[in-house]
């Protein structure tokens, strides 16, 4: 038994209709209203064609409406259909470019020749796209060169003036240190100097002692024996007309007999006295 499936003609007529409105809209640049029409297609009346999506999914990429673009291309890359398949990833791909996918957008063209070689514009912006990674890895690699050689400048001059600034205070350290060696010469050198100037004041100390004539010895003797004698027996003996020599010579005259006077009273006295005889 054949069972026929009933298809109404009104709603044939009118899927009909609608498909002719949105096309026309299209052409006509009216995203807006190819939009809501192809939608309503899809979503109202039940239309389940590729070629019905793939327009809706035209007019959101129209409409700069991205992620509903997307989201309405990517089911097509699953299509039995070829160039449905090969458009779907075209279009994705143009999408990846326009957000500086560029990796993403390359394999999307990639899949889209696969899908269908004979699909030109996949292979034109395959290629564009291909160049224009190939351009930005040089521009990144030139980049990186750039910047590394701008390091190594930088480097190298921070290296040239921690050097710099080594020497120098290797220099200052250098010219403290001669100012203390020679600070150290001189201190040393005064030092010597006035222990030469004592040593030499000593020795001639020492030589004008033992340069000194006995007889200024002597005198300087003399000198202090008449410093001796009071000042009233020197007036004294200037009114006796007695010099002071023969003074001292009468004096040590009598010194001398007292001190024998006394010798002989200690002689006398250390004699026994006789026992028999008296005292008187």
């Amino acid at each position: 038994m054949v069972t026929f499936l009933f298809i109404d003609p009104g709603k044939i007529g009118k899927i009909n209709t609608l498909k002719s409105e949105a096309k026309e809209a299209f052409q006509a640049k009216d995203f807006k209203t190819a939009i809501t029409k192809y939608k309503y297609l899809v979503d109202s009346m039940g239309v389940n064609e590729e070629e019905v999506t793939m327009n809706l999914a035209h007019a959101y990429f129209q409409a700069q409406d991205t992620a509903n673009a997307l989201n309405t291309y990517l089911p097509l890359t699953q299509s039995n259909d070829a160039k449905i398949k090969s458009l779907a990833n075209q279009q994705l791909g143009v999408l990846s470019n326009r957000q500086s996918k560029l990796e993403e957008a390359l394999n999307y063209f990639k899949q889209a020749l696969k899908a269908a070689p004979e699909n030109e514009d996949a292979r034109l912006n395959y290629e564009m796209v291909k160049k224009k990674l190939e351009d930005q890895k040089k521009q990144d690699q030139q980049q990186n060169q750039d910047k590394n050689k701008d390091n190594k400048d930088q480097k190298d001059k921070e290296d040239k003036k921690d050097k710099k600034e080594d020497q120098k205070d290797k220099k200052d350290q250098n010219k403290d240190q001669k100012d203390n060696d020679q600070k150290d010469q001189k201190d040393k050198k005064d030092q010597e100097k006035k222990d030469q100037e004592e040593k030499e004041k000593k020795d001639q100390e020492k030589k004008d002692q033992e340069k000194k004539k006995p007889g200024e010895e002597k005198k300087d003797s003399k000198n202090k024996e008449k410093k001796e004698i009071p000042p009233s027996v020197s007036d004294k003996l200037k009114e006796m007309q007695m010099s002071e020599e023969k003074a001292k010579m009468i004096l040590e005259a009598m010194k001398h007999q007292e001190i024998q006077y006394l010798q002989q009273n200690k002689r006398k006295a250390t004699k026994p006295k006789d026992r028999g005889k008296p005292d008187w």
